[in-house]
C-alpha cells in the first residue's frame, strides 16, 4: 500500500490525530465510546488512575486504569457521521505508522464498547433496563460508502426486514453482527436484541412535532419485526456505524444502552442519569475482567 498523504491523515503539531487529538501512546486497546462529552468524566471518575486527558471539539477522552485494565473512554458526539471520524482515527492510531504513513504489517485488534442511552421498541423492555445489541441495523447510509459484504444470516435478516417494513427506494438498510468475543461477557442483567441506528432524533425515530412523517407506521413495523428469535429491541444513532466500521477494520465491538424511553408504552425514565450510572458501574466491572 502506498504512503498516506497529509491531506488524508491529518496529524497536528503535537503528533496527535486532528479530530480525536490523541497520539498512539495515549490510546488503550480497550475503548469505551460515549456520545455525550460530559459522560467521559462520569466514566473516568471510576478509574483508579488517569494517565492522560484530551479534548478537541466534541471529542473528549481520558485514558487510565481500572485495576490492571488500561481503558480509554472517548466521546463521539451524536450520529453515524461522527462515528466515521472516531472509528477511523482510533484504528489509525494503532494500525498506521505516523512516521512512514504506511499501514503496519502487524495489525492491532481493538475492543470497542459503546455505553449510551436508547429508546426501547418492546413493551417488555422497560425504562431503566439495559440492552446489549446483538446486531446493528443501519437506517443511515454510512456503510454504503465502504466495500462491505454481509454474511448469510445478515443478508437473510435484511431481506426479511425490508419485506416487513416495506422500506424501499429512499432507504437502503444494512445489518452487522456484534463482536462475539466481547458480547459473550454481557449476558446477566442485559436484554439482547437488534439495535436499530437512525440518522436523526425526530422523523427518523418516528417523532412528530410539526412535520408529518413519510412512514407513519415506522415504530409499529420496527417493534413487530421478527427473524427467528431475533427482534428489534431498541434504537439510537450510533450502533450500526460502530459495528460496521469495526467489522471492516477487524475490531470487536459491542453496544450497551440504558433504556431511558419506552416508545411502545410512551414512558420516559424518571432518573435516566441514575440508570446510566448503574450501566457504567456494571460494565466497568465486566470490562476489567475481560
Amino acid at each position: 500500500m502506498s504512503r498516506i498523504a497529509e491531506s488524508e491523515l491529518i496529524i497536528n503539531d503535537r503528533g496527535a490525530l486532528y479530530h480525536v487529538n490523541l497520539r498512539p501512546d495515549e490510546l488503550a486497546n480497550t475503548i469505551i465510546t460515549v456520545g455525550d462529552p460530559d459522560r467521559v468524566k462520569e466514566i473516568s471518575k471510576h478509574f483508579d488512575s488517569i494517565e492522560v486527558e484530551q479534548q478537541h471539539r466534541e471529542f473528549v477522552s481520558a485514558t487510565g486504569y481500572v485495576g490492571k485494565k488500561r481503558i480509554t473512554v472517548i466521546s463521539t458526539g451524536i450520529g453515524p457521521d461522527n462515528i466515521d471520524i472516531v472509528l477511523n482515527e482510533l484504528d489509525a492510531l494503532v494500525n498506521i505508522d505516523f512516521e512512514t504513513r504506511l499501514v503496519k504489517s502487524d495489525l492491532t485488534h481493538l475492543t470497542i464498547l459503546r455505553i449510551g442511552t436508547s429508546g426501547s421498541l418492546q413493551a417488555d423492555i422497560p425504562v431503566d433496563s439495559f440492552v446489549a445489541g446483538t446486531h446493528g441495523l443501519g437506517l443511515d447510509n454510512l456503510l454504503h460508502f465502504y466495500r462491505f459484504e454481509s454474511n448469510e444470516e445478515e443478508q437473510q435478516m435484511l431481506q426479511q426486514f425490508i419485506a416487513h417494513t416495506q422500506l424501499s427506494g429512499k432507504i437502503e438498510p444494512y445489518v452487522v453482527t456484534a463482536g462475539a468475543s466481547v458480547k459473550k461477557h454481557f449476558v446477566d442483567g442485559f436484554h439482547h436484541g437488534i439495535t436499530a441506528t437512525c440518522p436523526g432524533f425526530y422523523g427518523p425515530q418516528g417523532r412528530v412535532l410539526r412535520l408529518g412523517l413519510a412512514n407513519p407506521l415506522l415504530i409499529e413495523r420496527l417493534s413487530s419485526f421478527r427473524f427467528g428469535n431475533h427482534f428489534i429491541s431498541n434504537f439510537e444513532m450510533e450502533t450500526s456505524a460502530i459495528y460496521g466500521l469495526g467489522k471492516l477494520l477487524g475490531h470487536s465491538c459491542l453496544s450497551l444502552n440504558a433504556i431511558i424511553a419506552n416508545r411502545v408504552k410512551k414512558e420516559f425514565s424518571k432518573d435516566g442519569k441514575a440508570a446510566v450510572e448503574k450501566l457504567i458501574v456494571k460494565s466497568l466491572n465486566i470490562i476489567e475482567g475481560i
